[in-house]
Protein backbone atom coordinates (compact mmCIF):
# COMPACT_ATOMS: atom_id res chain seq x y z
CA UNK A 1 0.00 0.00 0.00
CA UNK A 2 1.47 3.57 -0.96
CA UNK A 3 2.69 5.58 2.11
CA UNK A 4 0.71 8.67 2.19
CA UNK A 5 1.59 11.19 4.79
CA UNK A 6 -1.66 13.05 6.34
CA UNK A 7 -0.56 13.29 9.68
CA UNK A 8 2.78 13.70 11.12
CA UNK A 9 3.91 13.82 14.97
CA UNK A 10 7.30 14.35 16.51
CA UNK A 11 8.38 13.80 19.97
CA UNK A 12 11.07 16.51 20.09
CA UNK A 13 13.41 14.95 22.84
CA UNK A 14 16.69 15.47 23.86
CA UNK A 15 17.24 19.25 24.46
CA UNK A 16 18.93 18.63 27.71
CA UNK A 17 21.19 15.88 26.52
CA UNK A 18 22.01 18.52 23.71
CA UNK A 19 22.72 21.22 26.74
CA UNK A 20 25.01 19.17 28.79
CA UNK A 21 27.16 17.75 25.36
CA UNK A 22 27.97 21.02 24.62
CA UNK A 23 28.89 22.43 28.26
CA UNK A 24 25.82 24.65 28.68
CA UNK A 25 22.92 24.63 31.12
CA UNK A 26 19.40 23.39 30.09
CA UNK A 27 17.88 26.45 29.39
CA UNK A 28 20.21 26.78 26.30
CA UNK A 29 19.15 23.31 25.12
CA UNK A 30 15.57 23.91 25.65
CA UNK A 31 16.22 27.48 23.74
CA UNK A 32 17.91 25.40 20.66
CA UNK A 33 14.87 23.42 20.44
CA UNK A 34 12.28 25.85 20.68
CA UNK A 35 14.01 27.67 17.64
CA UNK A 36 14.38 23.99 16.26
CA UNK A 37 10.35 23.64 16.41
CA UNK A 38 9.64 26.88 14.57
CA UNK A 39 12.47 25.84 11.66
CA UNK A 40 10.57 22.16 11.09
CA UNK A 41 7.40 23.79 11.10
CA UNK A 42 8.41 25.83 7.78
CA UNK A 43 10.43 22.93 6.58
CA UNK A 44 7.50 20.68 6.79
CA UNK A 45 5.46 23.31 4.55
CA UNK A 46 6.28 22.03 1.14
CA UNK A 47 5.27 18.43 2.05
CA UNK A 48 1.38 19.68 2.24
CA UNK A 49 0.74 17.83 5.52
CA UNK A 50 -2.24 18.36 6.43
CA UNK A 51 -1.63 17.98 10.44
CA UNK A 52 1.31 18.15 12.58
CA UNK A 53 1.31 17.17 15.85
CA UNK A 54 4.19 18.40 18.56
CA UNK A 55 4.72 16.89 21.66
CA UNK A 56 6.02 20.13 23.55
CA UNK A 57 5.24 19.54 27.22
CA UNK A 58 4.31 16.07 28.86
CA UNK A 59 1.91 16.14 31.92
CA UNK A 60 4.93 13.99 33.30
CA UNK A 61 7.67 16.89 32.67
CA UNK A 62 6.38 18.33 35.91
CA UNK A 63 8.55 16.13 37.84
CA UNK A 64 11.17 18.63 36.63
CA UNK A 65 12.61 20.97 38.80
CA UNK A 66 10.08 23.97 39.15
CA UNK A 67 13.11 26.05 37.69
CA UNK A 68 13.43 23.97 34.53
CA UNK A 69 9.61 24.02 34.44
CA UNK A 70 9.08 27.78 34.70
CA UNK A 71 12.31 28.11 31.96
CA UNK A 72 10.48 26.26 29.72
CA UNK A 73 7.12 28.21 30.03
CA UNK A 74 9.33 31.15 29.69
CA UNK A 75 11.05 30.41 26.21
CA UNK A 76 7.62 28.97 24.73
CA UNK A 77 6.09 32.05 25.45
CA UNK A 78 8.91 33.80 23.61
CA UNK A 79 8.96 31.74 20.76
CA UNK A 80 5.53 32.24 19.89
CA UNK A 81 6.04 35.18 18.04
CA UNK A 82 7.90 33.71 15.36
CA UNK A 83 5.94 30.75 15.82
CA UNK A 84 2.77 32.43 14.99
CA UNK A 85 4.63 34.21 11.76
CA UNK A 86 5.78 30.79 10.30
CA UNK A 87 1.66 29.75 10.81
CA UNK A 88 0.55 32.70 8.87
CA UNK A 89 2.89 32.97 6.00
CA UNK A 90 2.44 28.88 5.92
CA UNK A 91 -1.06 29.29 6.07
CA UNK A 92 -1.22 26.62 9.28
CA UNK A 93 -3.70 26.68 12.02
CA UNK A 94 -2.65 26.11 15.14
CA UNK A 95 -4.70 24.00 17.93
CA UNK A 96 -3.35 23.09 21.56
CA UNK A 97 -3.98 19.46 23.15
CA UNK A 98 -3.67 18.87 26.85
CA UNK A 99 -4.77 20.87 29.61
CA UNK A 100 -4.40 24.48 30.47
CA UNK A 101 -5.63 25.33 33.87
CA UNK A 102 -1.87 24.40 35.34
CA UNK A 103 0.29 26.49 33.03
CA UNK A 104 1.25 30.09 33.69
CA UNK A 105 -1.96 32.23 32.64
CA UNK A 106 0.35 34.41 30.11
CA UNK A 107 1.40 31.56 28.38
CA UNK A 108 -2.12 30.61 27.90
CA UNK A 109 -3.21 34.15 26.68
CA UNK A 110 -0.43 34.13 24.31
CA UNK A 111 -1.42 30.66 23.17
CA UNK A 112 -5.22 31.48 22.59
CA UNK A 113 -4.19 34.39 21.03
CA UNK A 114 -1.77 32.64 18.57
CA UNK A 115 -4.92 30.37 17.91
CA UNK A 116 -7.66 33.16 16.95
CA UNK A 117 -4.41 34.54 14.60
CA UNK A 118 -4.63 31.42 12.67
CA UNK A 119 -7.53 30.07 12.07
CA UNK A 120 -8.26 30.75 8.56
CA UNK A 121 -5.24 28.16 7.83
CA UNK A 122 -5.49 25.17 5.54
CA UNK A 123 -3.47 22.46 7.93
CA UNK A 124 -3.19 22.45 11.33
CA UNK A 125 -0.22 22.05 13.78
CA UNK A 126 -1.37 20.87 17.52
CA UNK A 127 1.00 21.63 20.19
CA UNK A 128 0.58 19.11 23.13
CA UNK A 129 1.15 21.06 26.41
CA UNK A 130 0.44 19.38 29.81
CA UNK A 131 -0.76 16.81 27.62
CA UNK A 132 -0.78 12.75 28.86
CA UNK A 133 -2.65 10.17 26.02
CA UNK A 134 -3.67 8.07 29.18
CA UNK A 135 -5.97 11.06 30.22
CA UNK A 136 -7.40 11.91 26.96
CA UNK A 137 -8.29 8.38 26.19
CA UNK A 138 -10.06 8.29 29.89
CA UNK A 139 -11.49 11.73 29.27
CA UNK A 140 -13.04 9.78 26.06
CA UNK A 141 -14.30 6.32 27.94
CA UNK A 142 -15.47 8.66 30.03
CA UNK A 143 -18.23 10.24 27.62
CA UNK A 144 -19.49 6.58 26.49
CA UNK A 145 -22.98 6.14 26.31
CA UNK A 146 -25.09 3.05 25.69
CA UNK A 147 -25.35 2.60 21.80
CA UNK A 148 -21.75 4.64 21.11
CA UNK A 149 -19.81 2.57 18.52
CA UNK A 150 -16.04 2.81 17.80
CA UNK A 151 -16.11 5.76 15.67
CA UNK A 152 -18.38 7.94 18.65
CA UNK A 153 -15.35 7.36 20.73
CA UNK A 154 -12.72 8.33 18.20
CA UNK A 155 -14.74 11.50 17.39
CA UNK A 156 -14.38 12.52 21.07
CA UNK A 157 -10.56 11.58 21.60
CA UNK A 158 -9.43 12.87 18.68
CA UNK A 159 -11.81 15.54 17.40
CA UNK A 160 -11.94 13.97 13.61
CA UNK A 161 -8.39 14.76 12.97
CA UNK A 162 -6.79 11.27 10.87
CA UNK A 163 -4.05 9.08 12.86
CA UNK A 164 -0.91 8.87 12.92
CA UNK A 165 0.53 8.21 9.80
CA UNK A 166 4.28 8.82 10.63
CA UNK A 167 5.65 9.76 14.49
CA UNK A 168 9.43 10.96 14.48
CA UNK A 169 10.87 10.20 18.48
CA UNK A 170 14.39 12.54 18.33
CA UNK A 171 17.27 11.64 20.63
CA UNK A 172 17.38 8.27 20.28
CA UNK A 173 14.89 7.00 22.75
CA UNK A 174 12.38 4.09 21.26
CA UNK A 175 9.18 4.79 23.26
CA UNK A 176 6.14 6.74 23.04
CA UNK A 177 6.18 8.38 26.23
CA UNK A 178 2.26 8.76 26.99
CA UNK A 179 2.11 10.51 23.19
CA UNK A 180 -0.91 9.89 21.16
CA UNK A 181 -0.76 5.90 22.44
CA UNK A 182 -4.50 5.52 20.46
CA UNK A 183 -3.77 7.54 17.31
CA UNK A 184 -0.33 5.35 16.99
CA UNK A 185 -1.78 2.06 16.58
CA UNK A 186 -0.82 1.83 12.64
CA UNK A 187 1.97 4.80 12.47
CA UNK A 188 4.89 4.14 10.96
CA UNK A 189 7.87 4.64 14.16
CA UNK A 190 10.79 6.10 13.21
CA UNK A 191 13.54 6.61 16.05
CA UNK A 192 15.93 9.14 15.51
CA UNK A 193 19.75 9.49 17.05
CA UNK A 194 19.81 13.02 16.61
CA UNK A 195 19.00 15.26 19.52
CA UNK A 196 16.25 17.51 19.06
CA UNK A 197 18.36 20.70 18.47
CA UNK A 198 20.10 18.62 15.85
CA UNK A 199 17.02 17.92 13.93
CA UNK A 200 16.96 19.75 10.96
CA UNK A 201 15.95 19.94 7.58
CA UNK A 202 17.76 17.36 6.59
CA UNK A 203 16.84 14.99 9.01
CA UNK A 204 13.66 15.51 8.48
CA UNK A 205 13.72 14.98 4.63
CA UNK A 206 15.60 11.39 5.63
CA UNK A 207 12.92 10.74 7.48
CA UNK A 208 10.19 11.52 4.33
CA UNK A 209 12.08 9.58 2.59
CA UNK A 210 12.17 6.24 5.22
CA UNK A 211 8.41 6.80 5.23
CA UNK A 212 8.35 6.62 1.60
CA UNK A 213 9.87 3.46 1.19
CA UNK A 214 7.59 1.92 3.88
CA UNK A 215 5.18 -0.50 3.18
CA UNK A 216 1.66 0.39 4.73
CA UNK A 217 -0.53 -2.98 5.16
CA UNK A 218 -2.37 -2.07 8.23
CA UNK A 219 -2.74 -6.15 9.16
CA UNK A 220 -3.77 -7.19 5.95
Amino acid sequence: MQSTLRHLAIIMDGNRRWAARHGRPARDGHQAGARMAVRIVRAAAPWQIEFLTLFAFSSANWRRTSSEVRSIFTLARQVLDDLSAACVEQGVRVCLLGRTDRLPPRLVRRLERLTRDTTSGKRTLRIALDYSSQDAILAAASGWRDGDDRAAFERRLTGGVPPVDLLIRTGGEQRLSDFLLYECAFAELHFSPRLWPDFDEAALAEAFAWFGRRQRRFGG
